[in-house]
């Protein structure tokens, strides 16, 4: 199903204050209805080279697969959609890619990248993370973080050592504990949910939600009137204003009509007469 009429999006990126070049790479097909994000570590040890194998494997791979998958299929001996089966598989492929080149690579030896990703499908959609890159959801006024981060500092709240406004303040660095890419295997975490019109989902890297609270991120979304490209704009701005330290990218997604896999049945006898 080609969902180009279907989702608006706009994707930013930007150096920051601080970095001397862009390590982030996000990757896009509307066709199959992906967006992927990844901020890629290592520095000058291959980084950029991370995030772009994993955006590039991952696209690739969905690219071959979704389109020979029926509307509304699922897996007989999981019962997952094939949709998510498909992209498990994807991130399985990049993390080995990257995990391989940098063991057969000196010089990006140690190189990892964080992920955020949704597949669009059947009024649903498939969402996969690693590390502190995130998802978010606004809807009905609400916003939601639909991911968690895999960090230190969320490991700390989750433990209950402190608040999380104890651990933004009290941690000089926030040290991710998975990563895509750093080890031959990678925990991942897929989960699926409800995609309603007018919902705006927001995908970003660490640039963003280090440098501006849940609270600046409400206000701006609210306050774009569904102008997605105003409101990307404003993200990478008050993250460079608050600072820059890091590279920072979004990625705004908005489905602006329902997409069933099947046709209603109403909708069927519609046309037969």
């Amino acid at each position: 199903m080609n969902l180009k009429n279907v989702l608006h999006i706009a994707v930013r990126s930007d150096v920051g204050r601080v970095r001397a070049r862009n390590e982030d790479r996000i990757g896009e097909d509307l066709e199959i209805g992906v967006v992927v994000l990844a901020d890629g570590m290592g520095g000058y040890r291959g980084g950029d080279v991370a995030s772009a194998i994993a955006v590039d494997t991952i696209l690739k791979h969905l690219r071959a697969a979704i389109p020979s998958f029926a509307p509304g299929e699922i897996d007989a001996a999981t019962g997952y959609p094939r949709e998510a089966l498909a992209v498990r598989q994807s991130i399985i492929r990049a993390n080995k890619l990257i995990f391989e080149t940098a063991s057969a690579e000196p010089q990006y030896r140690g190189m990892g990248t964080t992920l955020v990703m949704a597949i669009f499908y059947d009024d649903r959609m498939t969402i996969s993370n690693i590390g502190d890159s995130r998802m978010y959801r606004f809807r009905d006024e609400q916003l939601e973080q639909l991911t968690a981060d895999h960090t230190l500092r969320q490991e700390l709240v989750d433990r209950g050592f402190c608040t999380p406004e104890e651990a933004r303040t009290s941690l000089n660095k926030n040290l991710v504990t998975r990563a895509l890419g750093t080890e031959p295997w990678v925990k991942i975490d897929i989960h699926e949910h409800g995609a309603v019109p007018n919902d705006i989902y927001l995908l970003c890297s660490d640039g963003l939600s280090d440098m501006i609270d849940d609270q600046d991120i409400y206000r701006i979304l609210k306050g774009s009137g569904n102008d997605l490209d105003t409101a990307a704009e404003h993200l990478i701005s008050l993250a460079n204003e608050n600072g820059g330290k890091d590279n920072v990218s979004v990625v705004l997604v908005s489905p602006r009509k329902p997409f069933p896999a099947r046709q209603q049945w109403h909708q069927k006898l519609a046309r037969w007469f």
